[in-house]
């Protein structure tokens, strides 16, 4: 899995820049995917809530659920994983993701859709971590922070267009279905996995006790920190905020799916321009995630890409 970041050349040839846009495209369809389900419950909790016969402040386990899951899943499946190839560990992420996320459509008890949440949440961190490398891979040094704002677009765009419309479907059809209908955006996103992400040679030095190694740096844990902090603040806001528009604001739950909009373009947006931004100030510069993925990833000769 800890392949190296092979530096792509700094002119891409028109054949091999499609390519390359093709694999951000697969891989910002999984952030779609993850960025959809993850917040989805949120907007639907009064509907969870009374589909599996609990108050509002317990199904807000559902979403500690989720967390947890992705608290566990990303440290385990990277150690686990440090053998094999980037392409292979996306594309068993993924199949992992549609089947949890279906299943979370079949169950109404509390404590199975616990499990089942906790499940789905595994393969999370994991998916955006390998795949932050994999499309830092695929373009020139100084565009490797634009192409993971790329990636993570997905998940911007889950916000906007994804959480909104999952959330009336759930509320007209019934909370189960958007659950199926982010299964079925899984399967889509390893189909397009494997016809898009090239196969990339496995680096021999990789092992677990070297994916462990990085929790030695102070670099590791600032960047930790700062993302405790941050999601941290924003997820004890976001968790709740079906219930606080409509039982404290006084909005109908018809409106909800559009504040979810207005809160994702405001996501969607900040991804976009800090891509473009870091893109023109230089990357090292400007970002600190493109200096980051390069202390964990020294570069070496680009390797030989082969078809899938």
């Amino acid at each position: 899995m800890t392949d190296t970041l092979a530096p792509a050349p700094t002119i891409l040839a028109p054949t091999r820049r499609s390519r390359a846009n093709l694999a951000l495209l697969a891989l910002a369809v999984g952030g779609f995917a993850i960025g959809t389900t993850e917040f989805v419950t949120m907007g639907l909790l009064p509907e969870v809530a009374a589909g599996t016969g609990t108050d509002i402040p317990t199904a807000g386990h559902y979403v500690s659920a989720y967390a947890l899951g992705v608290v566990v899943g990303a440290p385990l499946i990277a150690v686990l994983a440090a053998r094999l190839r980037r392409k292979t560990v996306l594309l068993a992420l993924m199949v992992w993701f549609a089947v949890t996320n279906a299943a979370s459509g079949f169950v109404s008890e509390y404590g199975w859709l616990m499990l089942a949440r906790f499940l789905s949440g595994f393969p999370h961190g994991a998916f955006f971590g390998i795949g932050s490398l994999v499309a830092a891979s695929k373009v020139p040094k100084e565009r490797r922070t634009w192409a993971v704002a790329m990636m993570l677009i997905g998940l911007g765009a889950a916000n906007v267009v994804g959480v909104p419309l999952t959330t009336l479907l759930g509320q007209n059809v019934g909370w189960q279905a958007p659950y199926w209908v982010v299964g079925a955006i899984g399967v889509l996103t390893v189909v397009a996995l494997w016809a898009w992400v090239p196969w990339q040679p496995l680096d021999a030095a990789a092992s677990m006790r070297g994916e462990l190694t990085a929790l030695t740096r102070l670099q590791v844990w600032l960047a930790l920190l700062i993302g405790t902090v941050g999601f941290g603040g924003m997820f004890a806001t976001y968790c709740y905020i079906a219930p606080t528009m409509t039982e404290l604001s006084g909005f109908t739950a018809a409106t909800v799916p559009l504040i979810l909009a207005v809160y994702g373009c405001g996501m969607t947006a900040g991804a976009f321009l800090s891509g473009r931004v870091a893109e023109r100030a230089g990357a090292e510069a400007s970002s600190p995630l493109t200096g980051f993925l390069e202390r964990l990833h020294s570069s070496q000769a680009d390797p030989a890409v082969t078809a899938p």
